[in-house]
């Protein structure tokens, strides 16, 4: 494992502010994840539980969001893991209710990230969303990805304060770390089998 610069911040530390992203005290040394061969074979096999849901991720965002949200959906889907994002305009069924979509959405995702800017804070469905996939998985085990952009650390909403986030300084080591977040959780699913649930 290597280890790389990261803007991870701790939920309980006091001393991190999200305005100020070039201060070391915000920042802390991360294990990247970095997968051999058999990882990704056990995530990609047909037998995999990667298999039992439609998406791999669900990315829960504000409308006023929607250009950084399609990047991060492009790089992710670009990956060697090919990975199956769920984005609300992309994908929503024309017609459907947006409840129906939103919880469906969240239900047929393996992990989920919540893009934290100060639109999402403003957004019921956001917020809907977000309560759904705290009901969906309450102890989460790292399938909840809370990633904070222009919001500041007072502003983090109490119902995720039990979860560390990543803050979004620089957008190309954001995705890097989404990414790699997301293939731990992926391991997870390819390592404890169908129909267990995480």
């Amino acid at each position: 494992l290597n280890t790389s610069r990261s803007a991870s911040s701790s939920p309980s530390s006091s001393s991190s502010s999200a305005t100020s992203s070039n201060s070391s005290s915000e920042t802390s040394l991360a294990r990247s994840v970095r997968l051999s061969p058999v990882s990704l074979s056990v995530i990609n096999a047909s037998g995999s539980a990667r298999w039992d849901k439609s998406y791999d991720v669900c990315i829960c965002h504000s409308e006023a969001d929607l250009e950084l949200v399609e990047e991060l959906v492009s790089y992710l889907e670009g990956q060697p893991e090919s990975f199956r994002c769920f984005l609300q305009l992309r994908d929503a069924a024309p017609g459907s209710a947006v409840v129906t979509e939103l919880c469906d959405a969240v239900q047929n995702s393996h992990c989920w990230v919540m893009l934290i800017t100060p639109g999402f804070l403003r957004d019921p469905w956001c917020k809907y969303q977000m309560h759904q996939a705290l009901a969906e998985a309450p102890m989460a085990n790292g399938r909840t990805i809370p990633v904070l952009k222009d919001v500041d650390r007072k502003d983090y909403p109490k119902e995720l304060r039990n979860l560390y986030y990543i803050y979004m300084a620089l957008k190309e080591n954001s995705f890097r770390q989404i990414r790699d977040t997301i293939m731990r959780c992926e391991c997870a699913v390819g390592t404890t089998g169908r129909g267990q649930t995480l």
